[in-house]
């Protein structure tokens, strides 16, 4: 079912960051930080794939993602919904059955055999592709993927995730370089003001963590590598 009725973005951002805490997939550092994929170190990580397992907050989140991008992209600006490999896959599924349209996903590298595919499913030329993630970073991991679905000779000019990191300056830019517009429910700002109304956290968790949400490259530099 197509979501019709939705909360505000700000709305949306505040109930998505207390249900991510709600099912355990915010963790903040304890004595080693985390590694991100691109290989630099994090006081903070977040576990989105948690959600295929709490079906109540993932058909909500759900709803809130279809809801949110067709309010920004359009009604009828898609043809195909595509998840990235693999986190992305299910929550596509999710996103194209409330829109109504075909599902594919895009592999990571092509698999070696048979037709040495990366898209998987149905896609064809023309199809104006929404391409579906856990959440974003940098940005720089979506540009496989939407090359990948523009050399089927389908278009893929945006991009929705649950989460978004939303401190490095480049992300946005990086992506609107290549043409792909970016959709999102919320960012560690939100995360972090949902833990402070928690209370459950010393202040010097919430310091540290500030401080790499200010300036994640000076506090990736000083605890461990730099980009």
């Amino acid at each position: 079912m197509i979501p019709t009725s939705h909360p505000s973005s700000e709305d949306m951002a505040r109930l998505t960051a207390r249900m991510l805490w709600d099912i355990g997939a915010v963790h903040f550092m304890g004595e080693e930080p985390f590694k991100l994929a691109s290989g630099l170190p994090s006081p903070v990580y977040i576990d989105c794939r948690r959600l295929i397992s709490f079906p109540r907050i993932r058909s909500t989140l759900m709803d809130f993602l279809t809801a949110k991008v067709m309010r920004d992209a359009g009604f009828e600006a898609f043809d195909n919904v595509a998840g990235g490999e693999t986190a992305g896959i299910p929550f596509a599924a999710l996103v194209a059955e409330r829109m109504g349209l075909p599902m594919t996903y895009v592999r990571k590298k092509p698999k070696g055999y048979g037709r040495n595919a990366r898209i998987e499913g149905v896609m064809t030329e023309g199809s104006r592709v929404l391409l579906v993630e856990d959440l974003t970073t940098d940005g720089g991991s979506k540009l496989s993927f939407v090359d990948a679905i523009r050399e089927t000779g389908a278009t893929c000019g945006h991009t929705a995730v649950i989460f978004y990191y939303g401190i490095f300056s480049e992300t946005e830019k990086t992506l609107g370089d290549h043409g792909v517009a970016l959709h999102y429910l919320c960012t560690w700002h939100d995360v972090l003001a949902e833990a402070k109304s928690r209370g459950t956290f010393s202040a010097e968790t919430l310091t540290a963590v500030e401080a790499f949400l200010t300036d994640p490259r000076k506090w990736q530099a000083e605890n461990g590598q730099s980009a």
